[in-house]
């Protein structure tokens, strides 16, 4: 039997989190803009929570042997309820927030409207446009024995409306129109006032129903499962692995419905007929009065002219030039003097980039070999890397296709990848592989093999690399390169049991090694009381390593953890984890980069991973985390985490009792915003070296000059003197 006094439920604590998210949105010090932003956020992340998690629970509740949580004791329908319970909050608590910040959107002169608080001039055009542009292209239908109710996809929007026959007073059908999601979800009726498609269609859309009177209209969303099995069984051995996926995907749009959401209180006739429809319960059903599927928020934004956006959002800020990185020097020969780190988004991603194009037109470079998870649309990695197969490069590339919702894209580029000659793989059956390691092999001009390795916590993704935090390291290291080279030869055999002489490796050699480290802080604390261990990660839910740390709490281990999304293990529980302390920060940037510290000070033991403290990542992906050995680098990621664990502005300190509190606003330190200031000083700072450098090479090239000349006078007058004195 596990303890559960001392752990709580993952899907419970992930809805803490997207309750910390909201909070962003109503926070008044948080500009206006930047507000809507999260709350879009929230929205987006409690679709895709619905879709994946308790689309997951409402499979495994099927099932003849009930699983049961390892962290609280619940079975599958008791999480689900207790999931439907809580959200019943949040909605409340999201209709309010949405209020709120449309109310001081008003205030400052923007404005989200309904068709009725439209002049009577706007309506006019707003109704022009109905009849137009939305309406011809509107997919419509009545409700009855000829016309059966038809099948929404994941996700779609509907307009239902009660409508009863104008020559026959008693016979009652429902309408429905699917808002269409070929065009924007809102119309600019002004430079900042716009009104959504769905209000229009409200409006409206009784027109297309001829020959009947509405009685009432509402707008529902319907939410499927999208957790898609991977490995169903029919999946044949020679059938091309990303045709397969394809098909796949498709199944999303169709799968069981998990949740309904809907603008207006329906009467019980109401909520029966669709409950019936949709094989639902009540309790599946959510009143939604703000907005659905937020997402197109951030496309709203950017229809706002500049100065307004500029106005109402966080002072800008662009990733800066990197203190470690010479922009004038190539990438390889500064990784062959000197390991380079780079922390996305205070610095640019820009140096990855050059690394890759530089090696694909390196002609001491014989090979590139990446793992790629997540990329952006319009990727720089992936052209860099078809420049260099083009060149003749050996490229191969692991392209994780079962990266969820981002399977399209990756179909797409492992296409263009493979079209342009670079060796494409798909990892393992039953593993995803969400490592981010890239190794380049050179063949100097003696025959001697060199390696560089570029491990980072996050994807190759120029975009989120300007919205996520993370971390990424650079270097010639030989060690580290041979222990790269194992891992894509382990990749190309389809072997994760391999062992590594400096990288920890899941499902294998990450288990061993983080063991073997809690151990020995454990052995630490007991010979001279200083084991202390320190981490950052996006997630904890492992039930040994939450088992572990416990164990090392009790033996008088210090812990500090910032985890900013699920946490399973409870701080300071009596007798079992009094000594661990754990912290989340959520702001202007997402928290993404991973961080393990065994030890205190310079000798202490750091790593950057890809990997959360959670059972998929450590049991059942392919991940890795790097050592950290160089000096400066080390000391830079301490004072990284110092930094974020001083914030009294956004962090909070999670409770015994699973809930969060502000600290004490001692020195009001915002991390994520020091973090910008210390990254444009360095940038400054490395400027004005560059210009004294300028400088110095100008004067020291004028007095050269200056002195050249004075020499060659000398020596012309001493000739001359020579000549008179024959």
């Amino acid at each position: 039997m596990n303890d559960i006094s001392f752990t709580q439920n993952r899907e419970l604590s992930w809805l803490k989190f997207n309750q910390r998210v909201l909070e962003e949105a109503s926070d008044k010090d948080v500009p206006v803009l930047e507000r809507l932003k999260f709350f879009s956020i929230f929205d987006t992340n409690l679709e895709e929570f619905f879709m994946v998690r308790v689309g997951s629970l409402t499979h495994f509740r099927k099932l003849k042997q009930k699983p049961v949580d390892n962290k609280s004791g619940m079975t599958s329908e008791e999480q689900i309820d207790a999931i439907l319970r809580e959200c019943l909050d949040l909605y409340r608590k999201k209709d309010q927030v949405f209020d709120q910040i449309v109310d001081e959107l008003k205030v400052n002169g923007i404005n989200l409207l309904k068709v009725s608080e439209l002049s009577e001039k706007d309506k006019k055009n707003v109704e022009f446009y109905f009849k137009s542009k939305i309406e011809p292209i509107l997919n419509f239908q009545i409700i009855d024995r000829v016309h059966p109710f038809p099948r929404l996809p994941n996700l779609a929007l509907t307009m239902f409306f009660s409508l009863r026959k104008i020559k026959d007073e008693v016979s009652k059908e429902i309408g429905l129109i699917n808002v269409p999601d070929k065009i924007k979800r809102y119309l600019k009726i002004n430079d900042t006032s716009f009104v959504f498609i769905e209000d229009i269609i409200k409006e409206y859309g009784y027109q297309v129903f001829d020959g009947y009177k509405v009685e009432k209209e509402y707008l529902l969303s319907l939410t499927r499962n999208t957790d898609i099995d991977y490995d169903a069984d029919d999946y044949e051995m020679d059938q091309d692995f990303r045709e397969y996926m394809g098909k796949q995907l498709k199944k999303r749009k169709r799968l069981q419905p998990v949740r309904l959401e809907v603008d207006s209180d329906l009467d019980d006739q109401s909520i029966e007929f669709l409950m019936e429809q949709f094989k639902l319960d009540k309790k599946n059903i959510f009143v939604n009065k703000s907005l659905m599927q937020a997402g197109f928020i951030f496309s709203l934004l950017g229809d706002l002219p500049g100065n307004i956006v500029k106005k109402y959002s966080y002072d800008p800020f662009s990733p800066t030039n990197s203190p470690m990185v010479n922009t004038k020097e190539k990438m390889i020969d500064q990784i062959n003097k000197k390991d380079i780190f780079l922390s996305f988004p205070y610095e640019s991603m820009e140096p990855v980039i050059r690394l890759l194009n530089e090696a694909a037109c390196d002609d001491s470079v014989v090979s590139i070999k990446i793992t790629l998870y997540r990329i952006a649309h319009d990727s720089e990695i992936a052209k860099a890397l078809i420049k260099a197969s083009e060149n003749g490069k050996d490229v191969t590339a692991l392209m994780e296709l079962r990266a969820r919702f981002d399977e399209d894209n990756n179909i797409f580029w492992s296409s263009k990848l493979e079209e342009a000659g670079c060796k494409i793989l798909y990892g393992f059956d039953d593993y995803k592989t969400h490592s981010k390691v890239c190794l380049i092999t050179r063949v100097d001009k003696d025959g001697n093999i060199n390696y560089i390795t570029q491990a980072a916590t996050g994807n190759y993704n120029e975009k989120t690399a300007k919205l996520y935090t993370d971390f990424s390291l650079m270097t010639a290291s030989g060690a580290i390169g041979q222990d790269a080279k194992e891992l894509f030869d382990n990749i190309a055999l389809g072997n994760l049991e391999g062992e590594y002489s400096n990288l920890m490796v899941s499902p294998k050699s990450m288990q061993e090694g983080l063991a073997k480290l809690i151990d020995e802080q454990i052995e630490n604390q007991k010979n001279s009381a200083n084991g202390y261990i320190r981490i950052k990660v996006n997630s904890i839910s492992d039930r040994r390593i939450i088992d572990k740390l416990s164990t090392a709490s009790k033996e008088g281990v210090k812990i500090d953890m910032l985890v900013r999304g699920i946490c399973c293990i409870l701080p300071n529980v009596k007798n079992k984890t009094e000594n661990i302390n754990i912290y989340q920060i959520v702001g202007r940037f997402l928290e993404h980069s991973r961080v393990y510290q065994f030890g205190q000070g310079e000798d202490c033991k750091l790593f950057i991973s890809s990997a959360d403290f959670m059972t998929r990542n450590i049991r059942n992906r392919m991940e890795v985390a790097l050592p950290v050995y160089d000096s400066e680098i080390k000391q830079r990621i301490l004072n990284y985490m110092d930094i974020m664990l001083s914030d009294d502005v956004k962090i909070r300190k999670l409770l015994a009792n699973g809930t969060y509190t502000k600290v004490q606003n001692i020195n009001n330190i915002n991390a994520q915003e020091k973090l910008i200031n210390l990254a444009k000083k360095h940038e400054i700072e490395s400027k004005d070296k560059e210009l004294v450098k300028k400088v110095t090479v100008r004067r020291d090239s004028r007095l050269k000059t200056d002195n050249n000349s004075k020499e060659i006078k000398k020596n012309f007058f001493q000739k001359l003197l020579d000549f008179f004195k024959k």
